[in-house]
């Protein structure tokens, strides 16, 4: 199709269009036409044919806003002569398809479509932008073409899943490999993702050569759209498997052993790359992504990469200072606690915490002090006989204070 026969074709009259018709109008035209004269309705119709092309050339620009109003533009200035050389009359373009300058010099379509988008000289919008992404989605030519093809008929990756785990409250500070059962695509059992009967396999589509796009042209253009002989995949399949019906996937509930890394909280999502559904033709497979779920721990509790614990301590081990074994993840360990110590203080163990990535956090013990509920009379006697002793007020601040009046 040559310059001039763009700029002169109405494709709002190929439709049966207004001129202003907005778009969804344009697309029910398209729809309705497309419908009625597709080539697979009308076989060996050659004039329905051509105006299938006709209708599917027109929706091609007036469906995107910018090329309908470049192509506005373009009829405006030159479709019912309303450019003429010099500014006067004459009929229309040279036989080169061009028209002249004013001073009889060659006149570049490319500058006067770049003027009229406001673009000065840069072009901006200008007639290559216009042609180039006509019937194919920009970045025209072979180049255009090729990318088409690679994206129609290369390898496909997998899908990504997600699934979710549950883990014990030291399996996520600790790490853990568990095994996760869960339903995904995945390759046929059967034809092991080829699509073709066992003892068969697939051939290269004679129509586009593997490919998966057919091409034609049409003058100075050419159209590209997804082989209608193998839909797209580049190959044909004579004989389909039975069991996923020729597309090579299939739905299975399939068992993986992951490692849960060491740290991981409550409603984290980890990444596992590769371990989704498998790729088609040969794709990588996708990702596949855990949502973890940690039980509560009974001992234990998490700020960060620290673990905390409580630990009860008696008055008189408070008072007279003792060594405790306390619980870790990982085993044991021995905790001095020095004499006059009061209830609520934290020691800190170094490295007994969450094995974090790069950092290993600790575990915070906060000792408290217990109280016993009930003495017998030995005991009332004794406790009464220590406190007849100690001379030491154990909240000087508030004695202070209530005996200014309170206040502060």
């Amino acid at each position: 199709m040559s310059t001039r026969d763009f700029i002169e074709k109405d494709y709002y009259a190929a439709l049966g269009v207004a001129k202003d018709a907005d778009a969804a109008a344009i697309k029910k035209a398209y729809r309705a036409l497309a419908r009625d004269l597709h080539p697979d309705k009308n076989p060996g119709n050659a004039q329905a044919e051509a105006k299938f092309k006709e209708a599917s050339e027109a929706y091609g620009v007036l469906s995107d806003a910018t090329k309908r109003k470049e192509y506005d533009e373009a009829r405006r200035l030159f479709g019912s002569g309303g450019f003429r050389p010099g500014g006067g009359g004459g009929g229309g373009f040279p036989p080169g398809g061009f028209p002249a300058g004013s001073a009889g010099q060659p006149f570049d379509l490319g500058d006067l479509f770049g003027a009229a988008s406001g673009g000065g000289g840069a072009r901006a919008g200008g007639l290559g932008d216009l042609f180039g992404g006509l019937f194919g989605g920009g970045g025209g030519g072979a180049t255009g073409t090729r990318s088409r093809q690679q994206a129609a008929s290369g390898p496909a990756r997998g899908q990504d899943v997600e699934t979710e785990a549950t883990l014990a409250f030291d399996e996520a500070v600790l790490g853990v490999t568990v095994p996760l059962r869960m339903q995904s695509p995945g390759s046929c059992p059967t034809c092991h993702g080829s699509g073709a009967k066992p003892g068969t396999a697939p051939h290269t589509c004679p129509v586009c050569n593997g490919a998966g796009v057919t091409s034609r042209s049409q003058g100075a253009f050419a159209f590209s759209e997804p082989c209608r002989e193998c839909r797209g995949s580049g190959s044909v399949v004579d004989d389909p498997c039975a069991t996923c019906k020729g597309s090579g996937i299939t739905d299975q509930v399939r068992t993986i052993t992951v490692r849960i890394p060491a740290g991981v909280k409550d409603g984290q999502r980890i990444r596992l790359a590769g371990k989704g559904a498998p790729g088609r033709r040969g794709g990588p497979a996708g990702d596949l992504f855990v949502v973890v779920h940690v039980t509560g721990s009974e001992l234990f509790g998490r700020s960060g990469d620290d673990l905390t614990l409580d630990v009860p301590i008696s008055f008189a081990e408070a008072a007279l200072g003792t060594t405790l074994t306390v619980p870790t993840l990982d085993g044991t360990v021995s905790l001095k606690v020095p004499a006059g110590t009061a209830g609520g203080r934290t020691f800190r163990v170094r490295g007994r915490g969450v094995h974090g990535k790069g950092r290993t956090g600790d575990l915070l013990v906060t000792v408290s002090i217990a109280v016993p509920t009930t003495l017998d009379a030995d005991a009332r006697a004794a406790v009464e006989a220590l406190a007849a002793r100690i001379d030491e007020d154990p909240r000087p601040q508030v004695t202070a204070a209530v005996r200014a009046g309170g206040g502060v």
